[in-house]
């Protein structure tokens, strides 16, 4: 009797042509439709891993950490310099969830930038900010401003030590004006100083020393001033009585 085998069932082409477009391990260059390009590591057609990618409209480009398609863990985030034509880094550090999140350096310009704690692409946390025009803030960050305990110490050495709210001085606070040889203490609101005292502080080895010292107040006779404090207070109670 004649033996006949079953044809195999061979898979659509469809499921073969998607198995192959599955992106999973180590992949060299991948281009979107738009034009961007990454290379690295993929999980379940996501990056994942360690990948570079080349966004092809700003020609930005970041290296290192993916978690399911977003920058997660350590990367360097650069930017084409239009003048020289080289890379510049833009940010150093970690991210969460495709933003900056955890320590990290910010490059805002050539002498200017930050370093320090970051939530959600804004400095929040402890951090030090250098400007580009010689002062430096070092204290407490939040919603990418200044709020908190800092000292800002400005480019002549003058440097304020106190509290902050929205990126201004606000709450009690020191101003040393070094320059002069003078300190005043005392509490501020936005950026303006309400009240406080002014002494004399390294008067003598001040670049810029105030024409006259601020002259020390005391009272001569203390306690002939209590002694008639205390009469005018039981005057007072006996016309009460």
């Amino acid at each position: 009797m004649p033996m006949s085998k079953c044809p195999q069932k061979s898979e659509p082409l469809w499921k073969e042509w998607d198995q192959k477009a599955q992106k999973n391990g180590l992949r060299h260059q991948v281009y979107a439709v738009n034009g961007d390009c990454y290379v690295g590591e993929w999980k379940d057609n996501m990056k994942h891993g360690k990948g570079t990618k080349i966004w092809k409209k700003k020609g930005a480009v970041y290296e290192g950490d993916w978690k399911f398609g977003k920058r997660d863990g350590y990367g360097t985030l650069s930017l084409p310099d239009q003048e020289t034509g080289k890379y510049r880094r833009l940010y150093t550090g970690w991210w969460k969830g495709d933003k900056k999140s955890g320590y990290g350096i910010q490059f805002f310009g050539p002498k200017e930038y930050y370093e320090g704690e970051w939530c959600g692409n804004q400095r929040s946390g402890w951090g030090r900010m250098y400007y580009s025009n010689g002062d430096i803030y070092e204290g407490h960050w939040l919603n990418d401003k200044p709020d908190g305990e800092g000292m800002l110490r400005l480019k002549n050495g003058n440097r304020y030590e106190g509290y902050w709210k929205r990126g201004l001085k606000n709450g009690l606070g020191r101003f040393f004006h070094l320059d002069h040889g003078q300190l005043f203490e005392g509490f501020w609101v936005d950026n303006v100083a309400k009240c406080g005292t002014m002494i004399d502080f390294g008067r003598d080895e001040a670049p810029e020393p105030t024409q006259f010292p601020i002259p020390e107040v005391k009272v001569l006779d203390p306690d002939g001033l209590l002694e008639e404090a205390l009469a005018m207070f039981r005057k007072i109670q006996e016309e009460g009585d």
